[in-house]
């Protein structure tokens, strides 16, 4: 496919997603000077379709990008009024009081939200500003110059067979140049990872923690709602098995979110993720708030969780990694919208400044030193110790100790100093030999659903006669080393029935890849044990259409 012709559209900074940190750059760039030619390319079919968050949003980002959001009708409609955490039993719970947690955990002031709604608000910002947004544009390849910077990337290829050969219908695609390339596709985004490897941007950082985020809305009796409040969970019912918690957000219209996440660091190859959020929605405190209800929307992905010790770096010749390609999750507050915006507006800052002085394609290096010695690096450096504390320790221990180490870093100062992460989620799976098999309860079709009923709920579709987006790097693996190693794991840990193990009487077992169901939680490429899926963007507007994830 290399020698396939395309034309060329030039522009000063091109961007990749339309998520916060992408439209914070494109808006701030605008900003700065009226007349940069500025695009924003976003996969999904629109702005918003492909964003799915928790969330409570702290408005620190907007304030700094947008002073005046308020008066522009930005969609923060639902103040936190109660912050509630508990822990959980199999059938009871203990309210953990709110006084003893540093004043970074406390939610006054953030908002319940829809990020895929407040990016929809950006969007049009950034449209009034004089921004080319083109939805339904997948950037499928990197392009490269002369001396081996990013110079741009190939958008809107379309009517590949499946083999990747050019179909009857095929359409090449453009190049579009920037001086500078950002790079803002999200956790574990398909071109960010060969950046990232490329330039060995992870070297001397430890490796990136993730967790799986799964949530569902649900509109509820509106006896039971309390719009405001915020709950939060952890113990049952994962216990042992693996780190993790739960959300429960009261927003406006009767409507609730309800999320559960599971670090990805979790040994026993046995544990089903998905399973284990819809045996969460039966401890009773969830049950009777969701009774009488109805689940109206579900979605996952990947959350990046190894916080300050895992941030690559940010930049490499003419391309910069922004909000959740770089890591800038603060894991205890559950919060990372706020940090992408603030990266965006960094990036743009030192983008126009280099424009100004008639660069490009360098690398941005006061884009980094922002992030890392401005208010991204002090959110996230008084919490570096929770994640890995948790993971080494369990737990009981690392809220004791993660609490005490986030109390003295408001001091400026920690008793730990830095501790770093262990090994990758992927090495950290253990062999299946090793570990009970665990049983799941079916679900009952009226709190808890089985998975490709749930998916029907995200609205996804993919065009069925494209190249598969989920590659093997070896066919065999899945059969040969992961089924008796690891009791392929796959069929597990993906939260939308992806992968399946096919075993027909007289006949060897298959691996299936339903890649039409894909979500783009990107959890198989970090959870593989062999590291054998690559998963690289399919063509674009394919996927979820989250409504107001």
């Amino acid at each position: 496919m290399a020698d396939i012709e395309r034309e060329a559209m030039e522009y000063d900074v091109v961007i990749v997603g339309a998520g916060p940190a992408g439209l914070s750059a494109a808006i701030r760039l605008k900003q700065l000077d009226a007349d940069l030619n500025v695009v924003v390319l976003e996969k999904g079919s629109e702005v918003g379709a492909h964003i799915l968050s928790g969330a409570v949003l702290d408005p620190c980002g907007l304030d700094a990008l947008i002073p005046d959001w308020k008066d522009k009708g930005a969609p923060l409609n639902v103040p936190v009024k109660e912050d509630n955490f508990y822990m959980l039993g199999e059938a009871g719970k203990i309210r953990v009081p709110n006084w003893p947690m540093p004043p970074l955990m406390n939610n006054h002031g953030n908002y319940i939200v829809s990020m895929g709604n407040v990016c929809r608000w950006m969007a049009e910002q950034a449209e009034e500003m004089g921004v080319e947004i083109f939805p339904g544009m997948a950037c499928s390849e990197l392009v490269y110059g002369d001396a081996g910077e990013v110079k741009g990337v190939v958008a809107g290829e379309f009517g590949k067979n499946p083999d990747g050969t050019p179909g009857p219908s095929y359409e090449a695609g453009m190049e579009l140049h920037g001086k500078y390339v950002f790079l803002s596709e999200g956790v574990r985004g398909s071109l960010a990872k060969e950046v990232i490897a490329r330039y060995e941007l992870s070297k001397g950082h430890c490796p990136q923690k993730f967790g799986l985020g799964m949530k569902e809305i649900w509109e509820i009796d509106p006896a039971k709602h309390r719009e405001g409040t915020v709950t939060h969970t952890m113990g049952w019912p994962l216990g042992s098995n693996a780190g993790g918690g739960s959300f429960i957000y009261h927003l406006e219209n009767n409507q609730v979110y309800v999320g559960f996440v599971v670090h990805l660091n979790y040994e026993n190859p046995h544990l089903f993720p998905y399973m284990e959020f819809q045996r969460f929605k039966h401890h009773p405190i969830v049950a009777d708030l969701l009774e009488g209800g109805k689940r109206v929307a579900y979605g996952a992905r990947a959350i990046s969780e190894g916080g300050w010790q895992s941030m690559p770096k940010m930049v490499a010749p003419g391309v910069a990694l922004l909000g959740c390609s770089v890591g800038m999750v603060n894991v205890p507050r559950i919060k990372g919208n706020h940090n992408a915006m603030l990266s965006g507006k960094a990036a743009a800052e030192a983008a126009h400044a280099a424009i100004t002085a008639e660069r490009s394609g360098d690398e941005l290096n006061d884009y980094e030193a922002e992030v890392r010695g401005g208010a991204i690096g002090k959110d996230l450096k008084k919490v570096r110790n929770v994640k890995p504390m948790w993971s080494k320790w369990g737990l009981m221990p690392s809220l004791a100790l993660g609490g005490l180490d986030m109390w003295t870093n408001t001091l400026g100062f920690s008793l730990f100093g830095t501790l770093r992460h262990g090994k990758s989620d992927a090495a950290a799976t253990g062999e299946a030999a090793k570990f009970k098999p665990i049983d799941y309860p079916r679900p009952d079709g009226k709190l808890s659903f089985d998975r490709l009923t749930n998916v029907s709920f995200s609205m996804t579709n993919h065009e069925e006669s494209q190249p598969c987006h989920l590659q093997l790097k070896d066919d065999s693996i899945p059969i040969k080393v992961n089924l008796p190693k690891y009791a392929e794991p796959a069929q597990r840990y993906c939260p939308a029935g992806v992968y399946e193990v096919v075993e027909e009487e007289g006949k060897d077992p298959r691996f299936v890849i339903n890649f039409q169901n894909c979500v783009h939680c990107k959890t198989c490429d970090i959870k593989d044990p062999s590291q054998n899926i690559n998963w690289v963007t399919p063509q674009g507007g394919d996927g979820p259409n989250y409504p107001n994830m």
